[in-house]
């Protein structure tokens, strides 16, 4: 029987595949990609050759039944996004959605996120955590930010490097300046590094060297008490 597969992709190392990935990608009769410009690179690395089809936010609703038509006939398909697992903070839920209401199999692959790295080398407890993803860009941001400032689990925010500093500010202003953070970037990369200290003395850093990269922000719960000097991790120095 026919069935749709999750596959998670690299978030920078291409080489941060499965085997069983690879036999999956090689095995469908097509592949749903965020951007087909961006997995055809993947797929060269890979020599994989599959038709590619476009699947991301601002199609996936006029598309999913159609996939879902083509499962239920035969066709085994899998999703990728451009980089880590579809569905976490990348298309991916509506299609699965709709595909178990038409009792079709879904079989999700384990692989490459951006978050368990960034919380495991975080130094906070890992065993109670909250991934809250990319916050609201307006609307609602400082709402959800004081509903998380009692949250007691370690907190996982994803931000563009765009509004990284000012992601930061607000968390100092709603949380505590004195709040620990670790902030993670460009993982896996070249330049990988994590940056850790108070909300306070992160902005700082951030607000001296330039953002670049995508960015996994990694806050202390409340009540955590940590040394609050800064310190800073990367692999290579830019």
């Amino acid at each position: 029987m026919a069935k749709l597969y999750i596959v998670p992709t690299p978030i920078g190392n291409l080489d941060d595949i499965t085997l069983r990935a690879i036999k999956v990608l090689q095995d469908v009769d097509f592949i749903l990609a965020e951007d087909t410009r961006t997995s055809s690179v993947l797929l060269h690395h890979l020599n994989i050759d599959k038709p590619l089809r476009s699947h991301h936010k601002f199609n996936e609703h006029a598309t999913v039944r159609q996939v879902a038509e083509a499962i239920a006939a035969g066709r085994n398909v899998a999703l990728i996004s451009d980089a880590g697992t579809p569905g976490i903070s990348d298309p991916g839920f509506l299609l699965v959605r709709t595909c178990l209401e038409a009792e079709i199999d879904v079989e999700t692959l384990p692989g490459a996120t951006a978050c368990i790295p960034a919380l495991v080398q975080s130094g906070f407890p890992c065993d109670r955590f909250c991934f809250e993803g990319f916050l609201p860009q307006k609307k609602g941001r400082m709402k959800r930010l004081a509903e998380l400032a009692e949250e007691e689990r370690t907190i996982i925010f994803y931000e563009s490097p765009f509004r990284v500093v000012k992601c930061l500010e607000q968390l100092a202003e709603v949380f505590g300046a004195e709040r620990r953070v670790a902030v993670s970037r460009e993982l896996t990369k070249k330049f990988e590094q994590t940056v850790r200290g108070t909300l306070s003395e992160v902005a700082d850093h951030f607000r001296t060297h330039a953002p670049k990269g995508e960015f996994v922000i990694v806050v202390a719960g409340k009540g955590l008490k940590e040394r609050a000097t800064i310190e800073q991790t990367e692999e290579d120095d830019e």
